[in-house]
């Protein structure tokens, strides 16, 4: 793996998980997923396939990150996951307190490239119709997720109830996404002589298909029933 710094940067690099594993590794990783799941300006970043492709690349990111080599893949799995759990813990904690801090506030703060109102309504109506168990729902809904414990913090739920919801929807997100990720490797490369690593915009286009639909679907009959009421 090769860490450098682009000069010709440009933002949409932010939305490729092969980006963060060439420039930052590890660590950039959990940065990421830390700032999707806690900060507003996080909303945009590739949470669900950027797991996916860490599953992948797993093995070379405990090694490097790490400066260790268990040679178990199952382990580095493992280490990965705890890793990058706790920063989606912490993420949504901080998303909690500020949500808890700002309150109504927010609902009536202008739109800004890094904060979209619609987004914290979606969130709300998420959240008011799944109740607490929206938390971990809400880990594998693009945007949802970065918003969910924003909302959960403006509403006042109840901070044990808010962290047992947190802490298992953070690992239930990042155990499923890296390993589903590490082992649809191995299943391809075997049985397809299909290799991931050299389709990952295949992979990021299908993830983004998947994890969007629901709310794509959701504002669609949202608006057709709204438009389709006397």
């Amino acid at each position: 793996m090769h860490y450098f710094i682009l000069l010709d940067f440009h933002w949409t690099q932010l939305l490729q998980p092969q980006w963060y594993i060439e420039n930052g590794g590890l660590w950039f990783i959990v940065f990421a997923i830390f700032a999707e799941t806690g900060l507003f300006a996080g909303f945009f970043l590739p949470g669900d396939s950027l797991l996916f492709v860490t599953g992948i690349f797993s093995n070379e990111l405990v090694k490097t990150g790490l400066g260790v080599d268990t040679g178990n893949t199952f382990v580095n799995l493992l280490i990965l996951s705890v890793i990058i759990s706790l920063a989606g813990i912490v993420g949504n904690f901080i998303g909690y307190w500020f949500g808890r801090k700002s309150g109504p506030f927010l609902f009536e703060r202008k739109d800004t490239f890094f904060f979209k109102k619609k987004y914290l309504f979606q969130a709300k109506d998420f959240y008011d119709k799944h109740g607490g168990a929206a938390i971990i729902m809400a880990r594998f809904l693009p945007i949802v997720r970065t918003f969910a414990p924003i909302v959960a913090g403006v509403v006042g739920m109840d901070k044990k109830k808010f962290t047992y919801y947190n802490v298992v929807g953070s690992i239930a997100w990042v155990f499923s996404m890296l390993f589903a990720g590490h082992y649809l490797q191995k299943l391809f490369e075997s049985q397809f002589n299909f290799d991931l690593k050299k389709h990952l915009e295949l992979i990021v286009i299908g993830i983004v298909l998947i994890t969007t639909a629901p709310v794509i679907i959701k504002l669609f009959f949202s608006q057709k029933k709204t438009t389709n009421t006397p």
